[in-house]
């Protein structure tokens, strides 16, 4: 029998936010990480602005020790294990201590590319004959299941330890995989989440294709315009989203806090077939993704109250907005809520999903929705399917019972998960 499946701890690293209670303030109060990058500017990016989390050396130390830090650069793992430790922590689970694993928890924890900074020192470090002082973690940072191998150390897990891959929609696939795990019994718990490294490095290649804004780049808070009529491409960004996924029983049996059930979703791919191309989604599978997630959690469309959608403020915003009406049958004002996080954070890559989701669970946990920002001037092609106050420029204070995220990722993949408000029947 198939077991019920709950979120118990959450943990993030944001461009507007570190920690649970920061990151939902500047959710609700609808703040913006976005800011000026002198970096990008002296490389000349046509973007020039960027969302990256801010981390003193003292709040690192809490999570790392010296040993670790010494020669580490690696901005994605230090992302990740820092929001795995944070949600860890918020679940009340211990630290495994003993000489024995934690046989019964585990991680699934992605990311896309993993110390791309360390793979710069290293490759100059070998021109200059010096591979010698590459240090003992140059491996560690740059293998991509580098956050889930230093993860299932710090926490002693016993369980599955793997990272997955798969672009934009990673957050959204360690969070499914997680939970088919846990409902299947092959693991009571497992930390899930994704992250991404930060930096020119990573970003070069997205400026490159023309996909990052080139406005407002004097006005860093308005240059990440998702649903917007003058939205010129996405703001690179970065961070970390995890979450704790547990066993509903087991959960209950040590009194956790519940933010959420996980009802089910879907992952599929457009093959590239169709509208689909390696930086385009393919229609088709995107209304596909969305109607099997609803198959799957054994729901019917009228019963979404908030939609968080992919929304990277590029062309495809309004494509997006489409297949929601067509996979949901809801249009007008019948249509749900739907926010755009890239509004306030931009897009953070391979951790968008986490960081996504997390924003998701905390919506219904407290009941609220968060403003999509900077969508003053709608595109008319999403105002010809929706209705304008369906995109909150505001929070708004009211029951959220369920919620849909989707995530969509070049090589034309979909994730597509379904949440609901715990309630104890």
């Amino acid at each position: 029998m198939k077991k019920r499946v709950v979120i118990t701890g959450i943990g993030i690293v944001a461009p507007n936010g570190v920690g649970r209670d920061a990151f939902r303030v500047a959710l609700e109060s609808g703040t913006s990480g976005i800011k000026y990058d002198a970096q990008l500017a002296a490389l000349n990016f046509s973007c020039t602005v960027s969302g990256t989390p801010e981390l003193s050396e003292e709040y690192i130390k809490q999570y790392f020790t010296e040993y670790e830090l010494r020669n580490f650069n690696a901005s994605g793992i230090l992302y990740g294990v820092i929001a795995g430790m944070q949600a860890w922590k918020d679940a009340g689970l211990a630290i495994a201590d003993s000489e024995h694993p934690d046989w019964d928890s585990g991680t699934i924890f992605g990311c896309s590319t993993s110390g791309i900074e360390k793979f710069r020192e290293s490759i100059y470090k070998i021109d200059d004959l010096q591979t010698r002082r590459l240090g003992t973690t140059a491996v560690a940072q740059t293998m991509n299941s580098g956050v889930s191998a230093y993860l299932g150390g710090k926490l002693g897990l016993g369980n599955l330890v793997s990272s997955n891959s798969s672009a934009c929609i990673t957050g959204t696939e360690s969070l499914l995989s997680a939970f088919e795990r846990v409902q299947s019994g092959k693991a009571l718990r497992m930390l899930a989440g994704s992250t991404s490294d930060s930096g020119p490095y990573i970003w070069a290649g997205f400026d490159a294709i023309k996909v990052c804004t080139f406005r407002n780049n004097k006005q860093p808070e308005k240059a990440s315009r998702p649903m917007s009529e003058t939205a010129s491409g996405f703001v690179p960004s970065s961070g970390a989203g995890a979450y704790v996924v547990e066993d509903l029983e087991t959960a209950l049996a040590r009194n956790a806090t519940i933010y959420a059930e996980i009802l089910g979703g879907n992952v599929n791919s457009g093959g590239q077939r169709g509208s689909g191309t390696m930086t385009a989604p393919n229609s088709e599978a995107v209304q596909k993704c969305i109607i099997n997630a609803l198959l799957d959690a054994g729901i019917d469309s009228s019963e979404i109250d908030v939609i968080n959608g992919h929304l990277t403020a590029t062309a495809k915003d309004a494509t997006e907005i489409e297949n929601w009406c067509i996979a949901l049958n809801r249009s007008g004002n019948d249509f749900p809520y739907i926010n755009s996080l890239k509004s306030m954070v931009g897009h953070c890559l391979s951790g968008a999903g986490s960081v996504e989701l997390v924003a998701s669970i905390l919506q219904i946990y407290h009941d609220f929705i968060f403003p999509s920002l900077n969508c003053e001037d709608l595109h008319p092609d999403i105002t010809a399917l929706i209705s304008s106050d369906k995109v909150p420029q505001k929070s708004i204070y009211q029951p959220v019972n369920t919620l849909i995220k989707a995530s969509f990722g070049f090589g034309d993949v979909n994730g597509c998960v379904i949440l609901k408000k715990y309630k104890n029947e």
